[in-house]
């Protein structure tokens, strides 16, 4: 009986223990244009004090993950967050920053099983056929179009230098502010340009999320709202910075995608 009793007991506390990580799921952070990995820094500390395992996925084309800008493309971003999907062993949270809407939204298309919730951060939330071009050129309300310089010979695509504190820290405090425009990184531009294909079959059956930017002169509050609206999603927060929320409010950032995780 006593042997009996302690087998209940050990089996108890393991479907306690599975269960307890069944609610917290896996989370896949993904970067967007002009960034790396690291932007992520203080949310995933958050997250994972608060026990959720993280994944801070680096795309190709960046100083942690190298890669020329003629050999970057969409599909090599897509394959990239679907190999991070591979190491999880549970449908994971997917969080998408601007640009990483469009690669989060081609990694949901290609493996609908592997994500349980898409989280858009003041990202582009495409339909079928949409590019960060083809997007971008619909934001009336954006700030970003007359800084953006395109290096046709190099491949690559860079944010004037003097307006990057405003286009990104426009909350934030002067010691952001100064240090954000050597932050900024160039972009390889094919991917930019590149149009991701969705389906109602594939992506339209993953949960989505919304997570709006009040204040955002890169992605427009306006155009946010006109995303959501042509693509309805489960549920919407609202922060009331710029474009860069993991810099200027990293705990309410954490907190909104851990109640997307819910």
């Amino acid at each position: 009986m006593k042997q009996l009793l302690a087998a209940l007991t050990v089996s108890a506390f393991a479907f306690s223990a599975s269960a307890s990580a069944a609610e917290k799921p896996p989370i896949v952070l993904v970067h967007g244009a002009f960034e790396d990995a690291k932007i992520w820094g203080h949310v995933s500390a958050k997250l994972q004090a608060d026990g959720f395992k993280v994944v801070a996925v680096e795309l190709p084309g960046r100083p942690g993950s190298p890669a020329a800008p003629n050999e970057v493309s969409l599909n090599l971003y897509r394959d990239t967050v679907l190999a991070a999907l591979n190491k999880t062993h549970h449908p994971a949270v997917v969080v998408g920053h601007s640009f990483g809407g469009l690669v989060i939204a081609d990694a949901a298309e290609a493996a609908p099983k592997k994500i349980k919730t898409l989280v858009f951060l003041a990202a582009y939330l495409p339909q079928d056929g949409d590019s960060l071009v083809s997007m971008a050129n619909k934001d009336a309300d954006a700030k970003i179009g007359p800084h953006l310089q395109i290096d046709k010979e190099k491949g690559i695509a860079t944010i004037e230098y003097s307006a990057r504190a405003d286009l990104f820290a426009n909350d934030g405090p002067d010691g952001l502010r100064k240090a954000i425009p050597d932050l900024i990184l160039p972009e390889p531009v094919v991917p930019l340009g590149t149009p991701v294909h969705v389906t109602a079959a594939n992506f339209g059956q993953v949960d989505k999320v919304y997570i709006h930017t009040a204040n955002d002169q890169v992605i427009s509050p306006s155009f946010q709202a006109k995303m959501v609206a042509a693509t309805p999603v489960r549920a919407e927060y609202t922060l009331q910075t710029g474009h860069t929320p993991f810099l200027t409010d990293p705990d309410g950032l954490a907190k909104a995608i851990e109640d997307a995780a819910k």
